[in-house]
């Protein structure tokens, strides 16, 4: 339960490294508190929409859009904080793929026994991108798809030979090794944006969070993490 004066924040996964690493600043430099609740972004959703209450959302720039439609974030409260792309890992001391061109990235998905994303925002693009490439159906008994967490922790256990997740969310992780990004020809690249609540109960400090994190000091850390300001 947060305290009085408190900032409630509700984030997907993908921000939060150098959410991690910014939010401590925040609190040193403002006085404030921030209260942090980190959910799967499916799962922010549909608490969302049925009615929970933050002060800030921060999530996919789409998804904030949508809330705004379905009458839960300010319109107009909308601010890019970080772009990132889908990169590609594998367990920790394992062949890396050769990843570099939409063919051998083809090759690899096709010779791999295991395969897999997350339910997130880039799972969604990954299955729409592996059924354009025409290896949808021979991917199909192999793939592994992460409900609602990260995939790091599935390949560090061994128990898929090749994942896809935000940059973001594999660098940090123990016992795997980051391989590179998808190629450019066929990457996607997401917007992840915070967002006012239409019932914060402290607006403005969710406001001064939000000019903290997209200031030009937040950029490093944003960099750091594997996105991009």
């Amino acid at each position: 339960m947060t305290q009085a004066g408190e900032i409630k924040v509700m984030t997907s996964g993908a921000f939060k490294e150098a959410y991690q690493a910014l939010v401590p600043e925040f609190e040193r430099a403002s006085g404030r508190k921030v209260a942090t609740i980190q959910a799967p972004s499916i799962d922010m959703m549909k608490r969302l929409k049925g009615g929970e209450t933050v002060d800030l959302v921060i999530m996919a720039g789409n998804s904030i859009d949508e809330l705004v439609r379905e009458g839960k974030i300010v319109p107009g409260s909308r601010a890019d904080l970080a772009r990132s792309g889908i990169g590609v890992a594998v367990r920790a001391g394992a062949s890396r793929p050769d990843i570099g061109s939409v063919d051998a990235l083809k090759r690899a998905l096709l010779a791999a026994q295991s395969v897999t994303y997350s339910s997130g925002p880039s799972g969604v693009y990954l299955a729409g991108l592996f059924d354009r490439l025409g290896i949808a159906e021979a991917l199909k008994h192999k793939v592994k798809q992460v409900k609602g967490g990260p995939v790091g922790p599935l390949l560090a256990r061994g128990e898929a030979e090749i994942g896809f997740q935000q940059v973001s969310e594999l660098l940090p992780v123990a016992g795997i090794d980051y391989v590179g990004p998808l190629p450019p020809e066929v990457q996607q690249i997401t917007v992840f944006s915070a967002g006012l609540h239409v019932a914060a109960q402290e607006p403005e400090g969710a406001k001064s969070l939000v000019k903290f994190l997209t200031a030009p000091e937040a950029a490093p850390a944003i960099r750091k993490s594997g996105m991009e300001p």
